[in-house]
């Protein structure tokens, strides 16, 4: 399946992380090594740009306003006026955000890892809004897509460099019994961000492999989208009925006539996506 449109042409180092927000109606993206944050209206085409004040791993929005994001330093809240403050402020040298994502009760599990990957040398921690922070996943290399079963009794995982997307049973004393979902072969690329549909299903970009695949809840390849530059980064569905498969890439490491790397892409009613909760802080 090829149904991509070019949502937002643009040049990201590292584009990441998208996410519908659905208060305003936009969608939240990141070029986490461009330290910006993008927002993008499908319903009038407006776009935003800001400046972070890191290299930014993910942005998500607050439940009273807002956004919580996650920086190279911790994790720091962005206000309805643009003030800003950190909620966990844990810098550590060489170390940066990655992906992060918000449970069905309302915590936000934040990735991190080395900007030279060096194996076991990131985390995965739950970050509640009064500021209290737990590792979840110690030892990890490159932390990346995170998202939960539609009744939040499954957490899906991807650490990069092992080629796996894993699943863990999840209640609220938090995760146990890891297993892998589905291996990603060798060739195909790496497992990067992810999102969780009405349905289920898994769907994961893989980095250097151009393509999003959509796997069943017992890890069957169930579809695939063949896209135009390789360095597929994340996915996210968004619009206002949740139908609309929002997919950034990156253009770090790859030639100029590379056109379309660093872009949003779109695949318009590729599915049904599930409302994603809110952080509560």
């Amino acid at each position: 399946m090829t149904a991509y449109e070019v949502a937002v042409r643009a040049e990201a180092a590292l584009g990441e992380g998208p996410t519908w927000d659905p208060a305003t109606g936009r969608l939240l993206w990141l070029d986490i090594l461009g330290a910006r944050l993008h927002t993008y209206d499908p319903s009038s085409g407006r776009r935003t740009i800001r400046t972070t004040p890191q290299h930014v791993g993910a942005a998500k929005p607050r439940a009273g306003g807002g956004l919580v994001l996650n920086l190279r330093d911790g994790v720091g809240l962005l206000d309805p006026d643009d003030t800003f403050r950190w909620l966990h402020h844990e810098p550590v040298a060489g170390r940066r955000a990655n992906d992060a994502a918000v449970a069905p009760d309302g915590s936000l599990w934040a990735g991190t890892m080395r900007y030279d990957e060096a194996p076991g040398g990131g985390t995965l921690s739950r970050l509640t809004g009064d500021g209290a922070v737990r590792t979840v996943l110690p030892d990890v290399t490159v932390s990346n897509g995170t998202g939960w079963s539609p009744d939040g009794r499954l957490m899906y995982y991807v650490d990069s460099p092992t080629r796996r997307v894993d699943v863990f049973d999840h209640d609220e004393d938090g995760i146990r019994d890891r297993r892998t979902l589905v291996e990603i072969e060798e060739g195909a690329g790496f497992p990067d961000g992810l999102t969780v549909d009405a349905e289920g299903c898994v769907w994961v970009a893989l980095w250097d492999g151009g393509a999003v695949r959509r796997y069943t809840p017992a890890g069957e390849l169930d579809r695939v989208i063949t896209l135009p530059t390789p360095r597929t980064t994340a996915c996210a569905f968004g619009g206002p009925a949740l139908t609309d498969l929002y997919i950034t890439t990156a253009r770090t490491g790859l030639p100029p006539s590379d056109p379309l790397s660093g872009s949003l892409l779109v695949v318009p009613g590729a599915g049904q996506g599930l409302p994603q909760p809110a952080f509560e802080g």
